[in-house]
C-alpha cells in the first residue's frame, strides 16, 4: 500500500464536518479544478499568491505542481504538509502546516486556500482547527505562526477566533505595491485554554520520523 511507503498517505484529521488528507490523484485534480473557478473575487488580493493571474487551467496546473514539490522536496528538517480538505467526499480546498528545523524550533505555520463557494460557512476555521490539533496535540509544537494581510479580513478573523496574537508586522510587494502583513502567533498554552472545534487524528504514530519527531 502506498502509506507503508509514504505514511503520509494514512495521516487523517476529523472535524465535526470535514475530513482532511492527502488527496489521490483524481481528487487532486478535482482540487485543481476547484482553485480554478477562483479562491476570491476577480477585484481582491488576499494573498501573495497570484490566483487572479493566467486563466483556469493556469491555476489548476499551479496547484497540481504545489502539491507535486511538496512532497518532492520533503525532509524530516523542512516539510510543508499540504491536506486536502474535504466535506462528504467533496473538495472544499487544502490546509498547509510546515516547519523548519522543527525538532529543535518547535513552531509551525499555516495557511489555506477554499474554493470562493465554499467560503463563508466555517469550513476554514474548522479546518485549521483540525491542522492545529495535529500540530499542538500530536507533534508538540509550542507556537503556530502565520502572516494575513491587513486587508484580509475573513483569514484575519479566523486567525483571532482561534485565539492568535499579534506577533509583530511583515512587509512584502504585491505587484507593485509593498503591503504590511500582521504577523500573528499562538502558543501551545493559549490553544489548550480555549475551547475550539473538536478534531480527531488517525493514523500520526507512522508518521512522527517524518517530522523530525
Amino acid at each position: 500500500m502506498l502509506a507503508d511507503l509514504w505514511p503520509l498517505y494514512g495521516l487523517t484529521i476529523s472535524t465535526p464536518r470535514l475530513e482532511l488528507r492527502l488527496p489521490r490523484e483524481e481528487e487532486l485534480a478535482e482540487l485543481a479544478h476547484l482553485a480554478g473557478r477562483g479562491v476570491h473575487r476577480p477585484d481582491e488580493r488576499p494573498f501573495l499568491t497570484p490566483w487572479t493571474d493566467g486563466g483556469p487551467e493556469d491555476r489548476a496546473r499551479a496547484v497540481l505542481q504545489g502539491h507535486w514539490g511538496r512532497l518532492g522536496d520533503w525532509s524530516d528538517s523542512a516539510w510543508r504538509l499540504g491536506l486536502g480538505v474535504f466535506r462528504l467526499g467533496h473538495p472544499l480546498g487544502v490546509v498547509t502546516l510546515g516547519a523548519r528545523d522543527f525538532r529543535v524550533v518547535r513552531q509551525v505555520t499555516t495557511s489555506s486556500w477554499l474554493g470562493i463557494e465554499h467560503q463563508g460557512r466555517g469550513y476554514g476555521t474548522e479546518a485549521r482547527a483540525g491542522l492545529l490539533t495535529l500540530a499542538f496535540d500530536h507533534l508538540g509544537a509550542e507556537a503556530a505562526l502565520t502572516e494575513v494581510f491587513q486587508d484580509n479580513h475573513s483569514s484575519q478573523g479566523v486567525s483571532r477566533k482561534l485565539g492568535y496574537e499579534h506577533d509583530g508586522i511583515s512587509v512584502d510587494a504585491r505587484g507593485d505595491e509593498a503591503l504590511v502583513s500582521d504577523r500573528l502567533r499562538l502558543t501551545r498554552a493559549k490553544w489548550r485554554r480555549q475551547e475550539r472545534p473538536a478534531a480527531t487524528v488517525h493514523g500520526v504514530a507512522a508518521c512522527l520520523p517524518m517530522f523530525g519527531r
